[in-house]
């Protein structure tokens, strides 16, 4: 399949996954949200993580507040993205309460200001955990960004950096996993994805 194609057939996609995740409510989203999140904090991968970066959700994400507050009640690291351009890094923050005190981007999401000298995850020993956002993913791994490729280029430099690849987690809504979903050499596989069956509790 050509690279054109490929684009294609990922915009097709994108926009259908958007239509489902409109048509959510906010009941299941926040339901939907809790139970994906309980899974991940019982996973072995996460309890033996020490440094962890997690995104900061939008409406349409899983919502990780969850995560984020109990990174800190357990004493480890945890790193957020922060976009400037083209380019992503992992910075550190200091306590779930400094979520609320930083700038908000056009996307209405929180990062730390772009002067903001931050201890950055690459850096000071790397992560061992990334909990990935996506508009859409598929059971065995395969993933759909929103099209600026932040997340495979930043794995791409921890591998090369650090000369190891942190485990990688995808969260999704019910409505964002697919039978397929298409792909390039560039893409990134998720080692887990997790997400919950629809109008169930699994």
């Amino acid at each position: 399949m050509s690279q054109a194609v490929v684009f294609e057939a990922k915009k097709l996609l994108r926009r259908e996954i958007k239509k489902r995740l409109s048509a959510m409510s906010a009941e299941s989203r926040a339901r939907e949200s809790k139970l994906i999140c309980e899974k991940l904090l019982s996973t072995e991968e996460y309890k033996s993580s020490s440094r962890i970066s997690v995104y900061l959700s939008m409406p349409s994400e899983v919502n990780t507040d969850l995560i984020l507050k109990d990174i800190f009640d357990s004493k480890r690291k945890c790193f957020i993205p922060r976009y400037v351009g083209s380019n992503m890094d992992m910075l550190r923050l200091n306590s779930f309460e400094e979520v609320s005190t930083l700038p908000i981007t056009p996307w209405n999401i929180p990062q730390h200001a772009d002067d903001d000298d931050r201890e950055e995850a690459l850096l000071t020993g790397g992560l061992d955990l990334i909990v990935v956002p996506g508009l859409g993913f598929t059971r065995d791994g395969h993933r759909l960004g929103r099209g600026k490729g932040y997340y495979d280029k930043y794995i791409l430099k921890c591998i090369e950096m650090s000369h190891q690849k942190p485990y990688l987690i995808g969260l999704g809504f019910s409505c964002q996993i697919n039978d397929s979903i298409p792909i390039t050499d560039t893409d990134m596989t998720m080692d887990k994805v997790l997400f919950c069956q629809p109008d169930s509790s699994t």
